[in-house]
């Protein structure tokens, strides 16, 4: 089931940033939940290999990773050695890949509602960020991954805990079934992933839609609906926070685009 919330004040907006899990085991804050920011509340949940290879996407998957390992190789020679951590390097550099990037900080989901270089649209539109239960999404996966997680004490995979109990595609499509999905960390291969706190959905070609399946097979899915009359004020504040791109583009990049919106004469 998706919940649909109408954040329409900054007070709503705070207390978004502030529900999270309590763990009564040991009295502290534990969250299971992992959150995507989009500048527009339009704009679906889909994987960057299908908006970009659309109904070609199952067919062109394994050339461009395949294409992508070739040539990237002289950087990271392991990268041959698992097909989760070609796709995982190639998302994170920009590669079409069936994953769905996720955060666990609701305020770098926030960030991402609210950022871009088009500031005279903010205003225009509504914005949107997607909470999903880590617990829930867990709860479909086939009991060997489930029991995997168990052995790690963790509720989110690792390339390496992935690339046991799936070696290949084909494994994990076939395990899946259009029926789950796992969520990976991805390997700190620079600041950048560090700072954005990320993970990855691994959508298999079978979950066609991601929106459908979350409103079918979770319960505790949410979305929110970022009003575009306080995202100037939202992207203020999380300024102000230092949540910005000099944080999670660390480099003159990302402190370029800082300083251009804090400068921008509406």
């Amino acid at each position: 089931m998706i919940q649909t919330v109408y954040l329409n004040k900054l007070e709503e907006v705070m207390a978004m940033i502030s529900d999270q899990h309590y763990n009564e085991t040991i009295h502290r804050l534990r969250s299971s939940y992992l959150y995507r920011g989009l500048p527009n509340a339009k704009f679906e949940l889909t994987t960057s290999l299908r908006r970009n290879c659309k109904h070609l996407h199952a067919e062109l998957e394994s050339a461009i990773l395949r294409n992508f390992t070739k040539y990237a190789s002289h950087e990271d020679p392991t990268l041959s050695s698992s097909v989760w951590k070609q796709m995982m390097v190639g998302q994170h550099y920009g590669l079409p890949t069936r994953l769905l990037d996720w955060t666990r900080s609701p305020l770098i989901a926030l960030h991402f509602a609210n950022s871009g270089i088009d500031f005279d649209k903010i205003a225009d539109r509504d914005a949107v960020i997607w909470r999903v239960d880590m617990h829930d999404l867990n709860r479909n996966l086939p009991q060997s991954y489930r029991d995997a997680l168990k052995r790690e004490n963790a509720y989110v995979f690792t390339e390496t805990t992935l690339q046991s109990v799936a070696p290949t595609l084909a494994d994990y499509d076939r395990d899946m079934d259009g029926k789950a999905f796992v969520t990976v960390e991805p390997p700190s291969v620079d600041q950048r992933i560090i700072n954005q706190y990320s993970f990855f959905s691994v959508i298999p070609p079978q979950i066609e839609n991601v929106e459908e399946f979350l409103e079918k097979s979770t319960e505790h899915t949410v979305r929110y609906i970022l009003s575009k009359d306080i995202r100037w004020d939202v992207r203020d504040l999380l300024d102000q926070y230092n949540v910005s791109e000099r944080i999670f583009f660390p480099g003159l990049d990302g402190l370029s685009r800082t300083l251009a919106r804090h400068y921008f004469v509406k």
